[in-house]
């Protein structure tokens, strides 16, 4: 039986902006200038802007209207960066617009990158703000990567934050220095593993089998939003074969320890109301086997000044696909 695709309530305009030497993809939904504050949405690792959709739809008349809700591809992701990079169908089709190409070596498909750095994410997101939020501050909202990327953000420009919404942002588990030999070590091995051709990301024949792989990442995604996420999630190459929009050098561990006490720093300094929202199936107990614990998340969270957390009923990890309707209620009783 075919499946009818989603379909979009409110259709984004895709535009690309000169960021740091990159040519960043932003989904943009509602008016393109408002005097209400933009409500800026970070996506996770290996997804797209374009994934908020369902929540973005999911927002009521009353607070879309007159508001400016921008959702970028991070670098490395979705159409930033993308060697190929043409203009966007908007909310419909494939993004990009054109066929794909082939990948022949590391950094063709988003050339000049065979790892990222953290710090990175800080900056590109600097810069964005200024760009679209001149001497204005922002709400704004980042899940998982994204998340942890918000919440530093706020705390080294917490003048920039009006309001911030860290989705499942958990963190990582602290490290000790004595660590650091074997992550550079770890670090340097993964690099040429990469380099080898031995880190890439698994290609599909079209893009139903792109939406059963997210369906089986996550039981939860209905088949008609894993067809829609699935256009804007990969693309075609030359040879027909469906590619994931996300460059494999992320999968490369990060050469630098993660230092709680830093972190801890940066969540004292945010000044802006915090709310720090988590699924009920949050599936930390399966990502870190008690090397990091949802009790360690919530002491770390006692440092924010301003902070209210709620839960998600009935939802993983990809709460924003899962409860689009709970968490757009969420946000925008928080934002508003």
């Amino acid at each position: 039986m075919m499946v009818r695709m989603y379909q979009a309530k409110r259709t984004f305009n895709s535009e690309f902006v000169p960021i740091r030497h990159l040519r960043y993809h932003v989904c943009r939904w509602g008016a393109p200038a408002s005097k209400l504050p933009p409500l800026v949405l970070m996506h996770g690792w290996m997804d797209v802007g374009a994934s908020y959709q369902f929540m973005v739809d999911a927002f009521s008349e009353a607070f879309m209207q007159g508001r400016t809700i921008i959702a970028p591809d991070w670098r490395g992701f979705g159409l930033t960066g993308l060697a190929t990079a043409g203009p966007s169908q908007g909310g419909e089709g494939p993004l990009g617009g054109q066929g794909g190409h082939a990948v022949p070596s590391v950094g063709a498909m988003y050339p000049g990158h065979d790892n990222y750095w953290f710090p990175d994410y800080l900056a590109d997101l600097d810069f964005l703000l200024d760009h679209y939020a001149p001497g204005q501050a922002v709400d704004l909202v980042g899940h998982s990567m994204g998340g942890n990327v918000v919440m530093l953000y706020a705390g080294a420009r917490p003048e920039r934050i009006r309001r911030l919404v860290n989705l499942e942002g958990f963190g990582m588990p602290a490290t000790q220095p004595s660590q650091a030999p074997g992550r550079y070590a770890k670090w340097l091995d993964e690099l040429k593993s990469l380099h080898r051709g031995e880190m890439a990301l698994k290609t599909y024949d079209d893009a139903t089998g792109v939406a059963r792989r997210l369906m089986k990442t996550n039981p939860r995604l209905n088949e008609d939003k894993a067809q829609w996420l699935a256009q804007h999630w990969a693309r075609p190459n030359a040879q027909g074969q469906w590619e994931i929009l996300g460059d494999a050098a992320h999968k490369i561990i990060n050469a630098q320890l993660y230092r709680v006490d830093e972190v801890l720093e940066s969540y004292q300094r945010i000044s802006a109301p915090v709310l720090a929202v988590e699924a009920s199936d949050n599936q930390m107990d399966q990502w870190w086997q008690g090397k990091y614990t949802l009790a360690e998340y919530h002491a770390r969270l006692k440092h924010v000044p301003q902070l209210t957390q709620a839960l998600i009923q009935d939802a993983g990890h990809m709460l924003h696909h899962d409860q689009p309707e709970q968490l757009a209620a969420l946000i925008e009783n928080f934002v508003a």
